[in-house]
């Protein structure tokens, strides 16, 4: 299975800005196979995510979810929905278990192979970066708010774990979601590896017309995705004993790429999600004059692509649609995948930066986290956030767009 992003959505990607060590993809129509590299090969030095910054200790599970009022919308013959869920929550200190795993050495392969890379990186080197969530970790006492939380079409939730970990560690509980069939290599159970049919069905389309129709059933495809998981945590018969630790009534939905249009969609499809941001994502479900019924939701993403005025325009169209409090920050040096694991990783394994996007992997995760906090922290949590007022000297690359 070979993913061949179009340019409008992932184009001028290099090193860095391309998921996990991953080099420039060309366009479905400029290639039969995966792009390869000339890059030096990297060595299996260890690679570790940043530490969490929040006083508490993380915990962390895996959970196999299926929703059998649903059949797979990607392969229908594989029956009800599956989908494979990383909870990060608040943990009481000193727990001793085992750390959670980064990605299994298959799932990371796949990435790897899809992007040309199988002989540049290590599988082993990318499945086996240190995390900082401990698995059968106890749950510190109390409730907390609960994240949901979607990555980018065609990449792994894995690939959001630092902001994970670093907002368990804040006091939130977070629920990072692999959706079926729409990432390069999903591991469940049975010893099962789903493979990434919707970005196949999407490389099929035939015009951006078509694509833009297919991306649209992702992102609302995800929306009933999210609130089963919703429902599933929350709910009157909730998976184990998660409904103890979370507080149904303080829920946010975020994501990344076109999980960030998936946060939108969440918000328009189900009442009980009370805020939402989206990271660098078109949005593919227009935010209808109505608005998203007061809520709060932040827009956060590449000063290249998501100033106001540039290519993409849903991002104007989203924000006059807006109804409640609202953000748009747009971050300079950055680049798509800014606000993923991927600089962080890539600047350990000593691969170039990209010049289109040299803002370092250190200042990538501290900006996505720090912002990302401050907006769940204001509206989950209700303490006025001093750093959303305005730009400040600390974080000279954030820009507030104000059209």
């Amino acid at each position: 299975m070979t993913i061949r992003p179009r340019v409008s959505t992932m184009a001028a990607a290099a090193l860095t800005t391309m998921l996990l060590l991953a080099p420039p993809v060309a366009t479905a129509h400029a290639l039969s196979g995966p792009a390869r590299t000339s890059a030096p090969t990297a060595t299996a030095a260890a690679l570790e995510l940043p530490h969490p910054t929040g006083p508490y200790a993380v915990g962390a599970e895996v959970l196999h979810l299926v929703d059998r009022s649903r059949t797979d919308p990607w392969v229908p013959a594989a029956g009800a929905r599956e989908l494979m869920v990383s909870l990060h929550h608040p943990a009481r200190p000193g727990s001793t278990g085992a750390s959670a795993p980064y990605m299994s050495t298959e799932e990371a392969r796949l990435m790897l192979v899809q992007r040309g890379l199988e002989d540049v990186v290590p599988a082993t080197a990318v499945s086996s970066a240190t995390t900082h969530a401990r698995l059968d970790a106890r749950p510190a006492p109390g409730r907390f708010p609960l994240v949901l939380l979607s990555p980018g079409f065609g990449t792994p939730r894995a690939t959001l774990t630092s902001l994970a970990e670093d907002l368990a560690s804040r006091g939130y509980v977070v629920a990072s979601v692999d959706h079926a069939y729409e990432s390069t290599g999903t591991s469940f159970p049975g010893g099962r590896i789903l493979t990434c049919a919707a970005c196949d069905a999407d490389n099929a389309t035939p015009d951006e017309a078509a694509a833009r129709a297919l991306r649209k059933r992702v992102s609302t495809g995800r929306a009933a995705d999210l609130a089963f998981v919703l429902d599933r945590l929350t709910g009157h018969r909730p998976v184990r004993d998660h409904a103890r630790m979370i507080d149904p009534r303080r829920v946010a939905a975020v994501g990344h790429s076109i999980g960030g249009s998936a946060a939108a969609s969440t918000m328009l499809a189900d009442s009980r999600v009370d805020a939402g941001i989206n990271m660098d994502g078109t949005f593919f479900e227009e935010i209808p004059a109505t608005g998203l019924g007061g809520r709060p939701f932040m827009m956060l993403g590449t000063d290249a692509r998501h100033r106001p005025g540039t290519t993409d325009t849903s991002w104007n169209d989203g924000w006059k649609q807006l109804d409640g409090w609202k953000r748009w920050l747009t971050v300079k040096d950055s680049g798509h995948f800014t606000f993923t694991d991927t600089p962080y990783l890539a600047e350990q394994a000593g691969l170039p930066v990209d010049p289109t996007a040299p803002l370092s992997g250190a200042r990538s995760t501290g900006i996505t986290r720090t912002y990302v906090a401050a907006f769940l922290d204001q509206h989950l949590k209700g303490r006025h956030q001093r750093l959303l007022d305005g730009p400040t000297p600390g974080n000279p690359e954030v820009v507030f767009n104000n059209p």
